[in-house]
């Protein structure tokens, strides 16, 4: 059976209004597919030490979102550069940028 899920657009959109009630700052940087699009939240605080998180699916239960964001592997990599790659690869990608302390907890309560 099929589990109902909330739109990708629904997400986005409680993410930055939990965001603002915090007292941070949210915004979506590129619109991607209202329904189904993947989620990419670029959590900052105070416009430093960007972290970039996803949702993964996991082989035990729900997706979770995961730091993808640095990786000591692309360390030479700008974080821009890999953003450009990604939006180009898959155009239904959404994009948003929360700059409040500790936003991986915020983001966690949410789902």
């Amino acid at each position: 059976m099929i589990e109902p899920r909330l739109s990708a657009e629904m997400i986005v959109q409680s993410l930055i209004r939990k965001v603002n009630q915090e007292g941070g700052f949210g915004a979506v940087i590129r619109k991607g597919d209202r329904i189904s699009g993947a989620i990419l939240i670029i959590c900052i605080e105070k416009g430093k030490d960007p972290r970039l998180l996803e949702k993964m699916p996991s082989l035990d239960g729900p997706a979770i979102w995961q730091v993808i964001w640095p990786q000591d592997i692309e360390k030479e990599q700008v974080l821009d550069d890999y953003l450009e790659r990604r939006t180009g690869f898959d155009p239904d990608l959404w994009l948003i940028e929360l700059d409040i302390p500790d936003a991986e907890r915020l983001i966690a309560q949410m789902t």
